[in-house]
């Protein structure tokens, strides 16, 4: 399994459009194949840095699934949102895979 983390430079002025952006990945993303985490935006601190994450299994997965969201409606949508509101200053994708398990005290 691994972690996409999302790393958006958004304008602090169009928040709410990256939310709305935000909501209509949270139903994309699940039926299209990711285990959707969540999506971030500012609250406290900078107002220009927001979070998407989910987890997929693999990279090779992760391709199917992209290949996926590009032909579902909503993902189409939501593509073409961003675009016209640019919202989004800046998009970068991180995969990461967990280190810290099993969490808790050894033995």
């Amino acid at each position: 399994m691994i972690t996409c983390f999302i790393r958006y430079e958004i304008d602090p002025n169009k928040r709410d459009s990256f939310e709305q952006y935000a909501r209509n990945w949270g139903q994309a993303i699940p039926r299209n194949g990711a285990d959707l985490i969540g999506y971030y935006a500012p609250h406290e601190g900078s107002a220009t840095i927001a979070y998407g994450v989910y987890n997929i299994e693999s990279l090779a997965a992760y391709e199917a699934y992209r290949a996926r969201l590009r032909d579902d409606p909503l993902g189409r949508e939501n593509f073409a949102f961003a675009q016209k509101e640019r919202f989004i200053l800046k998009e970068d994708r991180l995969f990461l895979r967990l280190a810290s398990t099993p969490h808790g005290e050894l033995r």
